[in-house]
């Protein structure tokens, strides 16, 4: 793909969009292991983790599906892939950072935080001594809307394309809130849910009944056999260790063989990601001009294509024992679809779509330009508060109270 093809695709047509076919790493059949998510359980009303299964309707047929990674996950990990292009100086873009001030916690950035630049990291840190949302730039993008979308491109451009709302800013839940341009899901098709085994052999045959422990006074002594060294409740009774005190709440003992049918992981015929950049939804933001405006969309349009390329130059390493591969023959192809359903095969490499996006770039006008390669947009730091809500959050782990 030339600049003259993706001018015509983000200028007349519908989507540029993209299949891949996976496998394991460990071959068809291998287990993997998708992301677990908290639901309700409603006959005992406590909290419990499940795969998301479904039933889609894939090629006439319906069949069982699992979620393996999600389109915000996507959205993540693309993001991810283009803060190290960033760091690498490989490409220039607008991008905020926070260095939190802890060296085992790496710097947050517009690109990395949950929320994008209306992120409550970004928002809680200071720019020039000042709350960032009280300064200047970041106030700049407050009264951003999809009529008046250049003053988010100018700071956030990546929120064009993943969607953004500032629910944290001045505005609340009223705040500026953009779709998603680019979404991306894989599934496992043809999914059969697997059982997990566990257990424990204890060298010192630990007794179940050799305590009760207790907690602690000292949190870094964690638990004590003797009632004078515990802590002590409102009744001046010794504190149980976690929750009934037995040895096992330390990680000492035996633990019998057990079977969790609920996180056994699961098998599947393949599994299948699909890529979609909408270039409708491109079309549908204004930054001033027509002129500025078709400029941006061309940015846009190429910033989608490197996300997605970079993305699946990464690979698909999504957690432990979820690595997929493509199958041979079936590695992401894109293609462009046109407004009445026809489509057209784009050869596109990472390099090419670095290309693409320097030479969009060249060609935007100088209020939306962007800072040179390398160069952050602004750095900030902590605010006290943000700083001491860290510290507090490492001293609850610490003492063994975080969730």
């Amino acid at each position: 793909m030339n600049l003259n093809q993706l001018t015509e695709a983000v200028s007349n047509h519908a989507a540029i969009r993209g299949t891949a076919r996976l496998q394991p790493i460990g071959g068809q059949g291998d287990k993997v292991f998708p992301p677990t998510h908290l639901v309700e359980k409603r006959d005992e009303r406590k909290p419990g983790a499940r795969y998301a299964m479904e039933k889609r309707r894939i090629r006439a047929e319906v069949v069982d599906v699992v979620l393996l990674d999600s389109v915000q996950s996507q959205a993540n990990r693309m993001e991810e892939a283009l803060y190290g292009l960033w760091k690498a100086k490989k490409i220039a873009l607008p991008v905020i950072e926070v260095a939190l001030g802890f060296p085992e916690l790496p710097a947050v950035s517009s690109l990395t935080a949950p929320h994008r630049i209306a992120d409550a990291l970004l928002r809680d840190s200071l720019l020039d001594g000042q709350l960032f949302r009280h300064s200047e730039l970041g106030k700049s993008f407050t009264d951003a809307s999809v009529h008046n979308a250049g003053p988010l491109f100018r700071v956030c451009p990546t929120a064009c394309i993943f969607g953004i709302w500032d629910s944290t800013g001045p505005k609340g839940g009223m705040g500026f809130k953009l779709s998603r341009a680019l979404t991306s899901e894989i599934i496992g098709i043809d999914a059969t849910l697997g059982v997990k085994t566990s257990s424990r052999i204890d060298p010192t045959n630990m007794s179940k009944d050799a305590g009760p422990l207790y907690q602690a006074k000292d949190s870094d002594e964690g638990y004590t056999l003797d009632e004078k060294k515990a802590l002590l409740d409102d009744k001046k009774k010794p504190v149980l260790f976690k929750t009934d005190g037995k040895p096992s709440e330390a990680n000492h003992g035996n633990q019998p063989p057990q079977i969790d049918a609920l996180g056994g992981g699961v098998t599947f015929d393949y599994a299948q990601q699909t890529v979609v950049l909408s270039l409708g939804v491109l079309r549908k933001l204004s930054f001033g001009s027509e002129q500025d405006s078709e400029a941006v969309r061309l940015v846009l349009g190429a910033l989608g294509l490197v996300s997605i390329l970079s993305a699946e130059h990464a690979g698909y390493d999504f957690r432990s024992r979820c690595h997929l591969v493509p199958e041979p023959g079936h590695a992401l192809k894109l293609e462009v679809v046109r407004r009445d359903g026809t489509t057209q095969p784009i050869e596109a490499s990472l390099g090419t779509a670095l290309e693409l996006l320097d030479s969009a770039v060249s060609r935007l006008p100088a209020s939306l330009a962007w800072p040179k390669r390398g160069e952050a947009l602004a750095t900030l730091t902590p605010s006290d508060k943000l700083t001491r809500l860290i510290e507090k959050t490492r001293e609850l782990a610490a003492a063994g109270a975080a969730e």
